[in-house]
């Protein structure tokens, strides 16, 4: 029922809806910044609505604020460095040199779409929210390399990916005793590129616990 709270006091969320009420890191709400005052440039907002988006933006506390603040505006917006903003279905990344990132609490889209040329671009799993069991990689990548961060659980098919010199380094291997908690799907093509899944990185605390398990 509406407004039911769970034992813990939060309410009780599902899917997509559990994305959205994700309290926004500084990071979000500089991204959601960096969009508007691209659009107010690109005249797409007045003075008046960029001022009022941007006071908005600043105090949002959840990921679902700061998408209704960019829901009428282009996902992506250029420049050297690449922008990407939005929770929903697709997530698109047009990257002209340079680096992208996403890691932390992110919420992962059912579609990514990459467009990138002599770029380093990074998708971090390893912390990201998942809310459905596929995730599908649109690729047109020529130079450059995709980072792929995942623990265990996350399944990586290269089938339907057209390589042109270059590598795809992702275990074939499936530990039959961990749950699949994701499938990701790479489709499209790569010149002269690399594709590299590796788990993440060990923590200081894990590492100085490494042999105590």
């Amino acid at each position: 029922m509406p407004g039911e709270t769970a034992p813990t006091g939060r309410p009780h969320v599902h899917g997509a809806s559990a994305a959205l009420a994700l309290r926004a890191s500084h990071a979000d709400r500089d991204r959601t910044v960096d969009v508007l005052r691209r659009a107010g440039g690109d005249g797409r907002l007045t003075a008046a609505e960029l001022d009022e988006r941007l006071e908005v933006a600043l105090t949002a506390r959840t990921l679902g604020e700061l998408a209704g603040l960019t829901v009428d505006l282009p996902l992506v917006a250029g420049g050297s460095h690449g922008t990407a903003v939005g929770v929903g279905e697709v997530l698109r990344i047009d990257q002209r040199g340079g680096s992208f990132r996403r890691d932390g609490r992110w919420a992962v889209p059912r579609r990514v779409e990459l467009r990138s040329s002599w770029a380093d671009v990074t998708l971090d799993l390893s912390e990201a929210v998942i809310t459905q069991g596929a995730l599908c990689i649109t690729m047109d990548m020529k130079g450059g390399i995709l980072r792929l961060v995942a623990g265990p659980g996350v399944v990586v098919n290269t089938d339907s990916l057209s390589v042109s010199y270059g590598t795809v380094e992702v275990p074939q291997a499936v530990d039959v005793e961990v749950p699949t908690t994701l499938q990701v799907e790479l489709v499209g093509r790569i010149a002269h590129s690399r594709v590299v899944m590796r788990p993440p990185r060990r923590t200081f605390r894990q590492w100085l616990h490494r042999g105590s398990a």
